[in-house]
């Protein structure tokens, strides 16, 4: 008896090492189908930036799939109704897809699993972007994990992930396929067109993922626990998007770094767990789903936030006064990409300096960055809140400047994001409001004007935050610590 098969096409974007697609190799005949279903995504639609990745991604994958014999249908609507009815159009016998965690894309899996059992339509589902079902992960209480170190030693601890299976030679035909809609109609493009600078650094789609890959491995790896915090370095991977999008599988990532001849174990090691914190953000989501919204810590829900629409315009546009806040949010509007450690200062001055929302800017990271995974952003964000699992302590507020002076001391990576600067001596454009008024006349830069004083001062700012904290820690549950500041 023949078998027909639809693989619904969601966040594995590749025919390398992709379980769900090995599985429907046993057909005779298979229609790959994406679903556009923005009606289904919820409080976090799409992003600009991830739309744009999107449509070149899609493209890249059908042009694959082309080549080994098939075409990817693109359809819109509802998945529930859409695959039912195209598994009765198609006369599947069954329906195949890779799970995904968010709360909308669990629940959007269970409409799909009942309508496809009520048509008598059997289906089956995949672990292919992660390494773990984080269903199956526990504390010896059997409680999901709130801090990393256990949580990556619990999986550090199992069986080596499995070794990645290369890609089909063929794909079976995709007979009787309904013809779809084109990309251009899924309005995934820019308008007006402000991703010139994501069309200059990236290159979306499975075979740049692989380049990507092999790039990074047998280069920037073998320098990756020092040369990941240099924000001027090209030390950092770069997988996070294609990661998010499915173009790559982790396990290929995960053991082309280990078989890496040129890096050293500590190298890898620090490789390997960043990818753990990946498997953490979503284990953590799965078992806590309000947090892409609410403090994983319920007392910090009365945390006196401000709400201040200039300040957080100031901080979006990378016009805070603070060369390396500004240089990282200007990098992330050029580029769809910032760079981890700056990430991490840019949010601390956000919640701490300008006592905004975390979630204020959880949807700014949402909108503009390409690599943009719910349970990523938002538990990185209630990280740098210190209302979330394994979080900085709120009273760790990080000094922008003595960031500066540790990871970007020459400036370059200031200067090449924030170019009213470019000409002034580095130890000053680090802070300019320090600088000599002859430093900054003979650079061409005026406070104020070319670029704008500090918006907050920051001793005043730490002061703030801190009587913050003190406020929520008297109403219970939070408890005082004394200050630090990184």
């Amino acid at each position: 008896m023949a078998i027909r098969t639809i693989w619904w096409v969601r966040r594995d974007l590749r025919v390398d090492d992709n379980p769900t697609l090995q599985r429907a190799l046993r057909s005779d005949a298979l229609l790959p189908v994406y679903v556009h279903s923005p009606s289904e995504e919820g409080p976090w639609p799409l992003g600009g930036a991830q739309k744009w990745w999107l449509a070149r991604s899609l493209a890249s994958h059908g042009a694959a799939l082309e080549r080994l014999g098939s075409r990817l249908v693109i359809v819109e609507g509802e998945a529930a109704r859409v695959l039912s009815d195209l598994a009765r159009a198609f006369d599947a016998g069954e329906v195949v897809w890779s799970r995904r965690f968010e709360p909308t894309s669990l629940a959007q899996e269970a409409r799909v699993e009942e309508a496809l059992d009520r048509a008598g339509i059997a289906w089956s589902s995949y672990l292919a972007n992660h390494l773990f079902d984080p269903d199956e992960i526990a504390t010896q209480t059997g409680n999901p994990y709130q801090v990393f170190t256990p949580f990556s030693r619990n999986l550090r601890a199992r069986p080596a992930p499995a070794q990645p299976r290369g890609a089909p030679a063929a794909l079976p035909p995709s007979t009787g396929a309904p013809k779809g809609v084109a990309i251009a109609a899924l309005d995934l493009e820019p308008k007006p067109d402000w991703a010139g600078g994501l069309r200059a650094m990236w290159s979306p789609g499975e075979s740049a993922a692989q380049e990507r890959l092999d790039r990074f491995a047998s280069g920037a790896l073998s320098a990756y626990p020092t040369g990941r915090d240099q924000p001027s370095a090209d030390g950092s991977s770069l997988m996070a998007p294609h990661l998010a999008f499915g173009e790559i599988g982790i396990r290929r990532v995960w053991h082309t770094a280990a078989k890496s001849a040129s890096s050293p174990a500590e190298s890898t090691d620090k490789f390997h767990a960043e990818l753990l914190w990946r498997e953490f953000a979503t284990h953590v989501l799965v078992h806590f789903k309000h947090t892409d919204l609410k403090p994983l810590r319920a007392e910090y829900g009365r945390f006196p936030w401000r709400d201040d629409a200039a300040a957080l315009r100031a901080w979006q546009r990378g016009r805070t006064g603070y060369p390396l806040v500004d240089a990282g949010m200007r990098q992330l509007w050029s580029t769809g990409w910032m760079h981890n450690r700056v990430r991490m200062v840019v949010a601390s001055f956000l919640v701490k300096h300008l006592l905004l929302p975390w979630q204020d800017g959880a949807r700014w990271f949402w909108d503009t960055l390409v690599d943009a995974e719910l349970a990523s952003n938002s538990l990185g964000w209630q990280w740098a809140a210190g209302c979330g699992a394994d979080a900085a302590p709120y009273f760790r507020i990080f000094n922008p400047t003595s960031q500066a002076e540790k990871f970007d001391a020459d400036a370059a990576y200031i200067k090449r994001w924030v170019p009213e600067l470019a000409r002034v001596p580095a130890k000053f454009a680090l802070e300019p409001w320090d600088a000599p008024p002859l430093a900054l006349a003979s650079a061409g830069v005026t406070l104020g004007e070319e670029y704008p004083r500090p918006i907050v001062d920051h001793a005043k700012a730490r002061e703030r935050a801190l009587a913050a904290l003190a406020a929520v820690s008297r109403k219970g549950g939070v408890a005082p610590q004394p200050p630090t500041e990184g």
